[in-house]
């Protein structure tokens, strides 16, 4: 039964249509709407809403439904529309009147929410283990191949010496910014949304949402409740900018990688195994991975712009739009944890020329450093930059 249920019947086809796969997307967050509803639970009895029995009958509900979902055997079916009902629905067929008790003193609004939001600070910790690992691979790299020369590249034309480590290593310190921007998205999140319900606060009873911030392991309250539904989409669209900023130092380091590692370069290569082949080419060993992480960086940049177009224009407080913008951040976050595995294994491969790396510092690339040293025997810079700059003009 849906939690809004009427005295009429929903058009089948309306139905189809404003489900969407909600129903299928919410396995994601399932688990969290479980922590938080026993999180709700407890508080309703504190406020004398539930007694104690009617607590200890919902908790070994939810236990249970958290059981079943770990084995695989909870259904959500399209006409529950979500997880939150389906765990209703369930609560209510096993304990009756006590399962009808759950949902007092909250909407689906400030369930999906909290729900969400859950979901989002355990994904966060992930994509920061993950980010870590990369940075891991980065350095165990960078230790074994630092003071290997290769050129340094402007305008895809050899410009100034360079190196492996310089190379890896402007990756890696970029991590840490990536770091950094993540643990700020991560405090903004790190609120409370459960006891606004549908953006206005509860009527006639008092909810404890200091206490469910602390059952739910949130730093603090989001105060007013109209906040809670105005930050919707908008810290999923946050979220989602910290993926795409990691996504893009995947992406550049991925066309570096197939740039070095091409014939014409080899200053790097992956190994064999790593590779795909052409079904018409037999010598073809394709860097197939490298690709999708360089096309993915992409996908999780459209889904960040998916999301900030969706929300835009929307006036305050809860739109069914919104419900659009969970698949998006899922999407993202899959996507990004993917691509940070993938690269870490890459890096565990990657296998550098020393001798072709060392053939391709040509004489061109230390012109620079002809002219400072012309400059500190002193020769005014613009008279050291023409004169060397003659010497190479040939060439």
């Amino acid at each position: 039964m849906k939690l809004w249920k009427k005295d009429f019947e929903l058009n089948r086809e309306i139905e189809r249509f404003t489900v969407g796969n909600d129903y299928i997307l919410d396995f994601k967050i399932l688990p969290y709407d479980l922590i938080a509803s026993e999180a709700h639970a407890r508080m309703l009895e504190r406020a004398g809403i539930l007694n104690r029995e009617e607590l200890k009958k919902l908790l070994k509900g939810l236990a249970e439904i958290s059981s079943l979902n770990a084995s695989g055997k909870f259904r959500i079916n399209q006409e529950d529309e979500d997880c939150h009902t389906a765990i209703e629905n369930y609560l209510t067929l096993k304990l009756g009147e006590v399962g009808k008790k759950i949902h007092t003193a909250r909407s689906r609004n400030d369930q999906v929410l909290a729900a969400l939001r859950l979901y989002e600070k355990n994904e966060l910790d992930k994509i920061r283990a993950l980010l870590k690992d990369y940075q891991d691979a980065l350095r165990s790299a960078i230790k074994k191949y630092s003071k290997v020369q290769l050129p340094g590249y402007t305008h895809m034309q050899k410009a100034m010496p360079s190196s492996i480590g310089m190379w890896l290593g402007s990756y890696c310190d970029s991590v840490n910014d990536d770091l950094k921007l993540l643990d700020s998205i991560y405090g903004i999140i790190d609120q409370n949304p459960l006891g606004s319900a549908a953006g206005f606060g509860v009527p006639v009873f008092a909810v404890d949402r200091k206490f469910t911030a602390k059952e739910m392991g949130f730093s603090r309250v989001m105060g007013n409740p109209m906040h809670c539904q105005l930050s919707r989409g908008k810290f999923e669209s946050l979220i989602i900018n910290v993926m795409s900023s990691v996504m893009y130092d995947l992406n550049k380091l991925a066309t570096d990688m197939m740039l070095f590692s091409m014939a014409e370069f080899a200053y790097v290569s992956l190994p064999k195994e790593f590779c795909t082949g052409s079904s018409i080419m037999p010598q073809k060993k394709n860097p197939d991975v490298l690709e999708l992480i360089r096309a993915k960086y992409h996908v999780v940049l459209g889904e960040e712009f998916k999301v900030k177009s969706m929300i835009g224009n929307l006036m305050s407080g809860y739109n069914r739009d919104l419900q659009l913008t969970k698949e998006p951040l899922i999407n993202s976050i899959e996507t990004t944890k993917s691509c940070l595995r993938m690269m870490a294994l890459v890096l565990s491969g990657l296998k550098v020329n020393e001798e072709n790396c060392s053939k391709a510092m040509t004489p061109e690339l230390y012109a620079t450093e002809e002219a400072y040293k012309l400059v500190k025997k002193g020769v005014p810079f613009r008279e050291a930059y023409r004169k060397i700059g003659e010497k190479f003009s040939d060439k």
